[in-house]
């Protein structure tokens, strides 16, 4: 009884988001009770396996031990305090922890509360940057296909035409070029002849380039070669284009190293942080710039070069403990490494995907893995069909269209890895 009058009470009074909330006319609600390790549970005791990581953000498991711990001592000293003027414990270490993880020259942290507001905050930053060298660029470069958000100025820098078309007025002037075609060294070549093509024509208008390094996540998680990320990196050096990476999604390992653009050994000139950076637990993103950058609005007082962002939020004190409770467990317990025998079983488990004649292609990168299907229209909304048969069985998928995909929290086993795949195979082969 609970499930259902929860449900109503829900419809009377929520609007819930990337929903239809029509279809939930005729699709059940679910209403999660509680949650433990990678299962979501509703009050009638049903159990789902949270292949997602409920939007990409749980790393090690719901209402982990250690993290909870670390939270309520937390709870008990300080819950927030403003960032302007003051300080506290946990954002000075996790500052000093996430600057000698993260490549190279990146050295000072800049505190958001969400992916889209931190990726307004780098597009932000590289504007003022070049202003504060004396020069206008109001341009902004990303690839197609692209996602960085949906505030304004992230969706206008995303190329998803689902979710930027309706609000095509309201968006800032932006230009795409060409991600690469696949995950092939000749299609990144590609790809960065042409950006360097748009640089020779245009670099003097162009603050910066915005990448989701190595997998595009809502542009159907579309994937490239890290040879991509190294042209890129000289290009930008080259014409005085600042790189923006948006880690957003592929952070914290899910690409099989701590961060994506590792496996380019390249450093960006701004890394944009969230979702696994609290493990799931709470909100809050990081913007990693330069000490360059940095020095380019330090000064005495000057109202044009200080940089004119903030967020009430910033830096939150719980949020910054359930980080670095995130940290502890990424350095005590070797991670990466179980992460790659993890992902080693997945692409195995991948393999019978591609034996279906409704598959298209199947494709990995470390812990993602994707089944991209074929022949069907958006009218058929495959991907909810799929939706509803993984929760009839027990594993909660939420499809990109026709991009059934997984990504699972870090602690998932092999066991759990094969009921989520082989009810995701089920699902596809009754289409």
């Amino acid at each position: 009884m609970k499930n259902e009058e929860l449900k109503n009470r829900d419809l009377d009074v929520v609007w819930h988001p990337c929903t239809q909330m029509k279809d939930h006319e005729t699709l059940p609600l679910i209403p999660i009770e509680k949650a433990y390790g990678i299962y979501l549970e509703d009050f009638e005791g049903n159990r789902y396996i949270d292949a997602i990581s409920s939007w990409w953000v749980n790393m090690f498991g719901h209402t982990n031990g250690y993290i909870n711990s670390k939270i309520k001592e937390q709870l008990d000293r300080l819950e927030h305090v403003i960032l302007a003027g003051f300080t506290h414990e946990q954002v000075v270490k996790l500052s000093e922890r996430l600057v000698k993880l993260t490549p190279p020259n990146l050295d000072k942290c800049f505190y958001s509360d969400n992916g889209s507001s931190a990726v307004e905050v780098a597009l932000k930053m590289s504007f003022h940057a070049h202003l504060n060298d004396g020069i206008t660029k109001p341009l902004f470069v990303s690839l197609t296909n692209s996602y960085h958000g949906e505030t304004i100025g992230a969706l206008s820098v995303g190329d998803v035409e689902l979710y930027k078309e309706t609000y095509a007025p309201l968006l800032l002037e932006t230009i795409q070029t060409p991600v690469p075609k696949d995950m092939s060294i000749e299609a990144a070549e590609d790809a960065a002849k042409e950006f360097e093509e748009l640089c020779k024509k245009r670099a003097d208008e162009i603050s910066a380039i915005i990448v989701e390094p190595l997998i595009q996540g809502a542009g159907y998680m579309h994937m490239y070669h890290p040879e991509f990320l190294v042209l890129l990196r000289a290009i930008c050096t080259k014409y005085n284009v600042h790189l923006i990476a948006d880690e957003v999604m592929v952070g914290f390992g899910r690409t099989g190293e701590l961060f994506a653009c590792s496996k380019a050994n390249i450093s960006p000139d701004f890394l944009v942080l969230s979702k696994g950076l609290t493990g799931g637990y709470l909100p809050l993103s990081v913007v990693l710039t330069s000490n360059d950058i940095y020095a380019k609005f330090y000064c005495d007082y000057n109202k044009h070069k200080a940089f004119l962002h903030s967020h009430s939020y910033t830096g939150n004190a719980l949020a910054c403990a359930a980080a670095n409770a995130t940290l502890d467990i990424f350095e005590n317990e070797n991670i990466i490494e179980k992460n790659r025998v993890l992902s080693e079983y997945m692409g195995q488990k991948l393999k019978q995907f591609s034996l279906l004649e409704n598959v298209q292609e199947v494709r990995q990168t470390g812990m993602v893995a994707v089944v991209e299907l074929k022949g069907y229209t958006a009218e058929q909304r495959i991907g909810l069909k799929v939706y509803e048969y993984g929760l009839k069985h027990g594993v909660l998928l939420r499809p990109l269209g026709h991009i059934v995909y997984f990504m699972p929290p870090y602690i998932i086993t092999k066991e759990e890895i094969d009921i989520m795949m082989d009810v995701a195979l089920e699902a596809i082969r009754e289409l």
